[in-house]
């Protein structure tokens, strides 16, 4: 910038500097160093659900063998799957795919239902691949079908009502079982960690590419339930596993309220304020369920014999 003065007038004029930086010029070359790939991103958000996922199942199982499946359903059934699925969805997509992939992820809530409904009862007397199997057979029939139709707000309650209604009853009978003693070894926990984190990679890499309703539809896939199976069955055998799938119908019926809650809140709140009234939902679900519990166990242990 210089200063100059006119041939003809006794004014001084300011000269403009030869290159004037643009306006903001820095911002935009932050922004543009700041970005993430979306490889990175997705290698990111790959790691963080394997690692929630497998800290959870884990978590789960230890707590199973030692206090219990009634215990061990209310850590199984916080959203540990589909959290941080919804989280990476909301990272990519806006309010109202999150708001479609809920309404596509009610329906599936009742195919887990039945799906333990059928393991919970085949688990009695046969083996893993017999119970785990079929069970996930009944899930995928049910996803196949969610997938065929559009469905509704009304509709997404309704199938959950029934379902809970049917299975709520027939698994009420299962929900004790003896707990066996079992030994842990060395490798026992990052085994499990392993199994659980390659599940969870498999069905995150296989829903990348999908559309609002298919997303919503892999988001709940009950990779935690499958999880829980493979690692348990073998150790504590089929019926005290049964027994912990059995408990998390109940904390099923929080879940659903919760993407129920998520569908409905994700547009008006935003994706993040949907995403968090949801979470709040299952935590206060399953500790109201925990004190319940609680509750029962003093009035038995206080009443005559």
């Amino acid at each position: 910038m210089g200063v100059t003065r006119d041939a003809h007038s006794s004014q001084y004029n300011i000269d403009p500097p030869p290159h004037p930086p643009p306006q903001g010029g820095r911002e935009p070359a932050l922004r543009a160093h700041l970005t993430m790939s979306p490889e990175l991103a997705f290698i990111l958000s790959l790691a963080l659900r394997m690692a929630v996922a497998a800290a959870f199942v884990v978590s789960a199982s230890m707590i199973t063998e030692r206090s219990g499946p009634a215990i061990g359903a209310l850590v199984a059934t916080l959203p540990v799957s589909a959290g941080p699925a919804y989280v990476s969805l909301a990272l990519d997509h806006d309010d109202a795919f999150i708001a479609q992939s809920a309404l596509a992820s009610l329906p599936m809530n009742a195919s887990t239902i039945l799906m333990s409904l059928v393991y919970v009862h085949l688990a009695q007397r046969r083996g893993l691949i017999v119970s785990l199997g079929a069970g996930f057979s009944v899930w995928l029939l049910f996803a196949l079908l969610v997938r065929s139709f559009e469905w509704t707000l009304l509709g997404g309650v309704v199938v959950n009502v029934l379902a809970l209604a049917i299975c709520l009853p027939l698994v009420q009978r299962y929900r004790t079982a003896r707990m066996p003693l079992v030994t842990s070894r060395w490798y026992d926990i990052p085994l499990r960690a392993a199994l659980v984190a390659t599940l969870v990679a498999v069905i995150v890499t296989l829903s990348n590419v999908l559309g609002p309703r298919a997303s919503g539809v892999v988001a709940l896939f009950p990779a935690v339930f499958t999880s829980l199976i493979l690692v348990l069955m073998p150790r504590i055998g089929g019926r005290a596993t049964a027994a912990l799938l059995a408990n998390s119908q109940w904390g099923m019926v929080g879940f659903g309220i919760a993407v129920l809650l998520l569908h409905l809140t994700a547009l008006p709140l935003g994706r993040w304020g949907g995403l968090s009234a949801a979470l709040a939902m299952c935590v206060a679900w399953n500790f109201g369920l925990w004190l319940y519990g609680r509750r029962q166990m003093r009035l038995r242990a206080s009443s005559p014999p």
